[in-house]
């Protein structure tokens, strides 16, 4: 499931572009995110994706700016950046070079001439520098050789005929343009008297104004795909999720941004040895596409949400699950749980938190929040409705986030584990949440807060 090692890093680039229109410059800020599929090889090019953000003073300040960089500093002598924003409501591309020479390596690893285009046309030109004396520590201090992992390896199902097993791939998201929340949730069922597995799932639409609209789909026998879900007329395969049930019908591309995300320990997913595990194939991801309730259709564009894969032996006793979408591809997921098993059951809820910004992911290993519960008790979760909390500390940051779930837009689902137990969840994908993190720094200090009103995707259930 996973390969070799790549190279993520953030750069930013700062300097005066003059456009066509105008007769003077304005000032341009590039904060951007390299992934390379490989560790850099200065000798040879390597291509790497860019995504970040892109301001010009009062014409454009795009967050979701995308596009491509070719490193080849001596195969090629050059380093060529592209990047697609928007400026004034239209597509445009800056194409950018740093044309490496051996007599000033500084000066030319540092300033980035470039012009702009837009529908096939120049636009503007301009110079970037990279600032030396202010962004050294942070680029270098930024690079990171993360583990290559295939996302869409994730999707293929892992139930091999055991009996007593569920299996979940679901996907979460906002439209950026109404507000609203859809859900879709695809479930694989082998219960636990050895009877034939069976597939079903559910739809759900979170409007800003009016009802929550949701429709089930199956049962129907399993299917036994290769790729990922594909039952009771609903599909989900990397970068795909289709499907109808009653009034609702879908249609989403997935774009993924970012590595998968685990979180729970790593282990646990290759090897199914705790009740259940989750991760996120798709931590931060867009899509696009169509979402059809009665009579009314969502267009989706650049709508930010995210996949995830659930396999166990059924639910909790008691849980909370939330995934924030923090904006620029930082993302906070959150599972507290409180097993079934006997004996644990009077134990307070074991919480999983990571939290991912600029590529990093806090706690760097997720048994860091379930053992302080164990030992020091530093991650706490108070469940309830309509609002619940998590707190902790790990290292020199310590966590607050609180999620709150107005009966209003929040959906109750009932459904069963494979033992036939009952089982409830209540979902919103409409929450709000307050996160606030601290360092500390010879005292707590805030580091990052972020308010989330009606983005946050989160549920409480029970059974």
């Amino acid at each position: 499931m996973s390969g070799g090692r790549g190279t993520v890093f953030t750069e930013t680039m700062l300097g005066c572009v003059r456009l066509a229109d105008e007769d003077f410059g304005r000032a341009v800020r590039l904060d951007l995110r390299a992934e390379a599929g490989r560790v850099l090889d200065p000798r040879s090019t390597t291509p790497a994706r860019l995504t970040g953000r892109v301001r010009i003073a009062g014409r454009a300040d795009d967050p979701a700016a995308e596009g491509e960089m070719e490193i080849s500093p001596l195969a090629r002598r050059r380093i060529r950046y592209r990047l697609a924003f928007t400026l004034d409501g239209r597509r445009v591309e800056l194409d950018g070079w740093k044309s490496v020479g051996l007599r000033h390596p500084l000066t030319s690893l540092t300033v980035l001439p470039c012009v702009l285009h837009a529908d096939g046309k120049r636009i503007g030109e301009g110079v970037l520098r990279f600032p030396l004396a202010t962004g050294l520590v942070p680029f270098l201090s930024s690079f990171r050789f993360p583990r290559q992992d295939d996302a869409g390896r994730h999707m293929a199902p892992r139930w091999k005929g055991e009996p007593g097993r569920t299996e979940v791939w679901y996907t979460t998201l906002t439209d950026p343009a109404t507000g609203s929340g859809v859900w879709v949730h695809h479930e694989l069922t082998a219960p636990a008297d050895g009877s034939a597995a069976f597939a079903h799932g559910w739809a759900a639409v979170f409007p800003r104004n009016g009802p929550v609209r949701h429709a089930r789909f199956g049962p129907e026998p399993w299917e036994h795909p290769t790729e990922g879900y594909a039952a009771a007329g609903a599909l989900a395969r990397p970068g795909r999720i289709t499907g109808s049930a009653g009034a609702l019908a879908w249609d989403l591309t997935e774009r993924s941004g970012g590595t998968p995300l685990y979180t729970f320990p790593r282990w646990s997913w290759r090897r199914p040895l705790l009740p259940a595990a989750q991760m996120l194939p798709a931590a931060a991801a867009s899509y696009e596409g169509h979402v059809t309730y009665g009579d009314q259709t969502l267009i989706l564009r650049d709508a930010p949400g995210a996949s995830a894969r659930i396999y166990g032996h059924g639910n909790a006793e008691r849980w909370a699950w939330l995934h924030a979408d923090l904006g620029h591809g930082d993302v906070l997921e959150i599972v507290a749980a409180v097993s079934t098993r006997p004996g644990l059951r009077r134990l307070p809820p074991l919480v999983f938190l990571r939290l991912r910004r600029s590529g990093r992911t806090w706690p760097r290993r997720p048994e860091r929040t379930a053992v302080g519960w164990a030992g020091a008790g530093r991650f706490r979760a108070r469940l309830g409705l309509p609002v619940w909390t998590v707190t902790g500390r790990a290292g020199l940051r310590r966590i607050r986030v609180e999620v709150t779930q107005p009966a209003e837009r929040t959906l109750t689902l009932d459904y069963a584990d494979p033992d036939g137990t009952p089982a409830v969840c209540r979902n919103s994908e409409r929450a709000d949440a307050e996160v606030r993190l601290e360092r500390w720094w010879g005292r707590w200090r805030p580091e990052a807060t972020w308010h989330l009103e009606g983005t946050a995707h989160a549920e409480v259930g029970e059974h």
